[in-house]
């Protein structure tokens, strides 16, 4: 996989870039005025970021995989640590599929019902290959979303959710709490 330089990122005219950021030559970035990338973020091959105008946000250390999308016009944030699995498709906007109004780009805003609502993504939190996160939505600290599931609603921290729409199915374990300390106290001591 071929990565952008740190020149051609700044280039790109990101509005905050951090350190040691990593995006393939092959990802696709739309208004990276309106993206804050953190440090020490990967972003892989065929990532599509398509920022409206509430912006993403990616904090660092986040990884998104292969394939996975980010879209809309209300904000999305992915806290520290967080990771998107391959395919995995964050929606800020979604059309009105009732028929009481005509859907698409190719049609002009007055015939259309859009709805706009910012998705964040908390710090540890998972989101398994294949899965659909609707706009509003809430995904709070430690939650896991398994392969192949469809978020529409909030999903409450350290809770395992799957299915098709989510519901909780187990709780996670917080071991990774302490890791994290671990390995920001080793990051201070090799400054």
């Amino acid at each position: 996989m071929g990565m952008l330089s740190h020149d051609q990122l700044v280039e790109m005219g990101f509005s905050e870039l951090g350190d040691n950021v990593m995006i393939s030559d092959k990802a696709s970035i739309y208004s990276p005025e309106l993206i804050t990338i953190g440090s020490n973020v990967r972003i892989d091959d065929f990532v599509v970021l398509a920022a409206g105008v509430g912006g993403i946000t990616i904090h660092s250390f986040v990884h998104i995989a292969v394939g996975a999308t980010l879209i809309g016009a209300g904000n999305i944030t992915l806290s520290q640590f967080s990771g998107l699995s391959s395919r995995v498709s964050i929606y800020s906007s979604s059309d009105d599929y009732s028929g009481e109004t005509l859907t698409n780009p190719t049609v002009p805003e007055k015939f259309k019902n859009v709805v706009n609502a910012d998705v964040f993504i908390g710090r540890h939190v998972i989101v398994g290959s294949g899965s659909v996160v609707l706009p509003g939505t809430t995904l709070e600290d430690g939650v896991a979303i398994a392969a192949l599931s469809l978020v529409n609603k909030d999903c409450r921290s350290f809770g395992i959710y799957a299915g098709n729409p989510v519901k909780r199915i187990s709780d996670r374990k917080q071991k990774l709490l302490e890791l994290e300390k671990e390995f920001t106290s080793s990051l201070k001591a090799n400054e």
